[in-house]
């Protein structure tokens, strides 16, 4: 039933709705530049926010490395 309703779905659906603005029509058009710049904006918050976790956890490391050092020297 929901391969059914998938396929008419598909097939009712005109073309020119399932195309972006890239492959449908000019690429230098101004839809087609703003579809650019909010894939390259989504991309720029994803690397941010990956970057950001990995500094994090650098940082995370580091510290308890030199925590663990002065409590390995205090303790001598």
């Amino acid at each position: 039933m929901r391969k059914t309703l998938f396929t008419l779905g598909l097939l009712a659906a005109p073309k020119a709705a399932l195309a972006c603005p890239v492959c449908f029509g000019d690429s230098n058009s101004p839809m087609a530049i703003a579809t650019n710049m909010g894939i390259i904006a989504m991309l720029v918050v994803v690397a941010g926010m990956i970057g950001a976790f990995a500094t994090f956890f650098i940082y995370l490391n580091r510290r308890a490395k030199r925590i663990a050092a002065q409590e390995g020297t205090a303790q001598c």
